[in-house]
């Protein structure tokens, strides 16, 4: 039986890979920064917390990250850990680059003092290329990052390249662009619409406050993109790949779809809040994800309306349970 650690394990990504994972028979570690203090309400929503052999590991502590891989001995490691809030990361550029960069190369370094041939997977986005002029970003394109969020992941990225090249690592990125699915936290913009769109629904007479409406997005199932992460460390060559559904779409049709759906007119219980406004935005991602499909034979399977629509569904459903 293979043996995978998922770093950030209690993350909307984490939860689903364990899932995945556990379904494939691997024997799957979860690693959280506090194990004994986590809920893992994520993975208790899935179903399979008591699956996962959880353990505590702080990837900022370089002994930390070598007691994690010495207890598990992995034979595939997926970093998925880090601040993740694009929003957040203008407030917290610090926190954003050590959680990500030096926690990748933590994570490098000691996967490359193991004894025995680990697989590594890096969480990238599509945050690293910036705004491309409309045009769609595949695996040659430059990285022009707008955001500190940016900025962290393609640090990780270049780690990770170095590692492969000059180690002889069997390391990747996936170049993640958005995805979405029931459990991204409510801070999260599509969460936060799904989220006040059902109230609404339901009788709430609240104004929903959003930012900038023009900016596109490639938006995502998640539980497919878990997919796409497996089946990159299942190559027999280490390499990168770009994993988008090839749509994009504006935050105002993210917007409309949501409030339609549920027989609203969005425009009469949506406002716009400047300082919702991030300093430096990118304003349209583009994704041309078709490496991914002719190499790992990976296709995305939802449109944003079907994401938007299964958003919706779990959303009323954990509010009729309330």
């Amino acid at each position: 039986m293979p043996t995978a650690l998922i770093c950030g394990v209690s993350g909307q990504d984490g939860s689903y890979l364990a899932t995945l994972l556990l379904q494939k028979g691997y024997v799957v570690y979860g690693g959280a920064r506090d194990a004994q203090g986590s809920s893992f309400a994520n993975l208790r929503a899935l179903g399979v917390v008591d699956q996962v052999r959880l353990l505590s590991i702080n990837l900022l502590d370089f002994r930390s990250v070598i007691q994690a891989l010495a207890k598990a001995q992995p034979d595939e490691v997926y970093n998925l850990s880090g601040q993740s809030s694009v929003a957040l990361s203008f407030e917290q550029p610090v926190e954003t680059l050590e959680s990500i960069a030096t926690g990748t190369l933590n994570l490098l370094e000691a996967i490359r003092f193991m004894e025995r041939p680990v697989r590594f997977y890096n969480a990238g986005s599509g945050e690293c290329f910036g705004n491309t002029g409309g045009v769609a970003a595949d695996e040659q394109t430059a990285f022009r990052p707008c955001s500190p969020y940016g900025v962290a992941k393609a640090t990780a990225f270049w780690e990770v390249a170095n590692y492969r090249e000059a180690y002889g690592l069997l390391a990747c990125t996936g170049i993640l662009f958005n995805h979405e699915s029931p459990l991204r936290p409510a801070r999260f913009v599509t969460r936060k619409i799904v989220a006040a769109a059902c109230r609404i629904a339901a009788g709430s007479r609240e104004q929903l406050r959003l930012g900038n409406l023009d900016i596109e997005r490639d938006w995502g199932w998640a539980p497919d993109y878990v997919e796409a992460m497996w089946k990159m460390q299942q190559q027999s060559q280490p390499g990168d790949f770009v994993i988008a559904t090839g749509v994009s779409s504006s935050l105002r049709d993210f917007v409309r779809l949501a409030f339609e759906s549920l027989d609203l007119d969005w425009r009469e219980h949506v406002e716009i809040d400047p300082s919702l406004f991030r300093p430096s935005d990118l304003m349209v991602a583009r994704a041309d994800p078709r490496r991914a499909r002719s190499v790992l034979g990976w296709t995305a399977t939802h449109s944003v309306a079907d994401v938007i629509h299964l958003m919706l569904a779990a959303e009323q459903e954990m509010s009729g349970g309330r």
